[in-house]
């Protein structure tokens, strides 16, 4: 018994690993990258459009400049009141200045009566004023007769006060 114990622990030491077990493996951290920091300077441009759709009723514009420092422009839409509102504004591109615009309406707000667009397709039934009479009269008469008649007469009727 004493030959297995000790074949047992010879083969357990023979499998065991040459190298000292380590709880974690060794640490390297990750190459760090950093976004490569650079200003790209404002550069001066100029833009506009316009649209006037006949079919939709649609109608604005839009004009803007920028000389790299300073943002000016106007932009207008036609509202559904009928007036047209215009907005002028000018912001600083450097951020101290902010944004500045002043809003103006031209015309005066209407607001028409309402009228579909669209018929009805159908028209309410007319009918005949009521004449209250049963509408329906039966074609047979119940040919169903009691020949049943109470045998009992009473001899006298009491008079009641």
């Amino acid at each position: 018994m004493k030959f297995f114990v000790v074949a047992a622990l010879v083969a357990v030491t023979a499998a065991a690993p040459s190298t000292p077990y380590s709880p974690r493996p060794a640490y390297h951290p990750a190459p760090a990258y950093h976004q490569p920091s650079y200003k790209e300077p404002a550069q001066p441009y100029q833009f506009d459009y316009a649209v006037n759709d006949h079919y939709s009723g649609a109608v604005f514009s839009q004009n803007e400049n920028s000389d790299a420092k300073n943002v000016n422009g106007y932009y207008s839409v036609n509202l559904p009141d009928g007036r047209v509102q215009t907005v002028k504004y000018v912001a600083d591109q450097q951020g101290y200045g902010g944004y500045n615009a002043e809003v103006t309406y031209e015309g005066e707000a209407r607001y028409d009566e309402y009228k579909p667009s669209y018929k009805p397709s159908y028209k309410p039934a007319s009918y005949a004023a009521p004449s209250y009479q049963p509408a329906y009269k039966p074609a047979y008469k119940p040919a169903y007769k009691p020949a049943y008649k109470p045998a009992y007469q009473p001899a006298y009727k009491p008079a009641y006060n």
